[in-house]
């Protein structure tokens, strides 16, 4: 293997790496290890030459992990995540969680889903505090003085660290016989003449929905009934009967299990929602977060109704 060059850490070498996968460009990866762009570039290029391998495959406009890509990260993950445990251990009870944390979840999932975790995580560290704090925004990270985020959907501030841990598939779901007479709705060009109840939060005035397996997406206008920026208002309202929605699997599971609602086009499921914990960047955050964010890397893949995520290209 090659020497690392001269004053390079390979711990950070990694470190930026695995920073460029989980922000999801260079740029987004500069902001958040307060560095360059340049610098990050120049530290991917010392991990390749170090390694003697191609760890990302770049065009003009966007960057994809190449196989060793994805084994590397694989593999830097973990030791990172065991050189933090290593330096916790070592560091003894003075690094042990405790004191106060102010987390922000989302209002819906952080009260049905993330409770359980939440209340083992309390029980495992008598020593922490938390405020939950149910909201469906990113919040103002230093204003508000929230330390951890879980996002539901996209991140668009390249200055925050956004570690995407899972997502949630989304499907159209209506009331029995909300159609009329006939056989269920297929297809996207009938589901375009139903009413619509919208979520706002997600979608408005137009529908995206992904054909299972390869194909091409269908988008059709629709003109909602009632639009809303909470769940629970949109289930109750198809489940009332009065429109159209698409809402994740987990929310609506036992509503199909019990009849109260149909899927709709069944080959046909709107974009996942990634799931992401967000906060902002920090060299070494105190043991009472990482022991927040080493559960929720645990625990979110394996929700039911959930999946791990799939990766999106990187962005230059």
């Amino acid at each position: 293997m090659k020497q690392a060059p001269a004053g390079a850490d390979r711990l950070d070498l990694l470190q930026t790496f695995v920073r460029i996968v989980e922000a999801g460009s260079l740029s987004a990866a500069a902001q958040q290890l307060g560095t360059t762009q340049p610098t990050v570039s120049r530290r991917l290029q010392q991990l390749e030459r170090l390694l003697g391998l191609r760890l990302l495959q770049r065009s003009t406009h966007a960057m994809k992990l190449t196989g060793d890509g994805e084994r590397c990260f694989e593999h830097a993950k973990g030791l990172l995540e065991r050189w933090d445990a290593t330096l916790a251990d070592l560091r003894g009870m003075q690094d042990a969680p405790r004191g106060h944390l102010r987390l922000l979840v989302p209002s819906v999932f952080g009260q049905q889903q993330l409770v359980p975790p939440l209340v083992g995580f309390l029980q495992q560290h008598p020593a922490v505090t938390v405020e939950w704090l149910l909201h469906d925004r990113l919040p103002d990270f230093i204003a508000e003085g929230i330390d951890c985020a879980v996002r539901i959907g996209q991140v668009e501030d390249p200055g925050l660290v956004a570690i995407r841990l899972a997502e949630l598939p989304r499907i159209v779901v209506a009331a029995p016989g909300l159609w009329g007479e006939g056989p269920l709705p297929r297809t996207p060009a009938e589901l375009a003449r139903l009413p619509w109840v919208a979520l706002n939060t997600f979608y408005r005035d137009e529908v995206e929905l992904m054909p299972e397996g390869r194909g091409r997406s269908a988008r059709f206008p629709i003109r909602p009934r009632l639009s809303t920026d909470h769940l629970y208002a949109l289930c109750n309202a198809v489940r009332g009967g009065l429109g159209v929605g698409i809402a994740s699997t987990w929310a609506v599971a036992e509503d199909l299990a019990a009849g109260r609602l149909v899927q709709l086009a069944p080959d046909w499921t709107a974009p996942a929602l990634p799931i992401s914990l967000v906060h902002p960047p920090g060299r070494f955050p105190p043991a009472r977060l990482r022991a927040f964010i080493a559960l929720m890397r645990d625990y979110l893949p394996q929700v039911p109704g959930v999946r791990p995520p799939s990766r999106p290209p990187l962005s230059v």
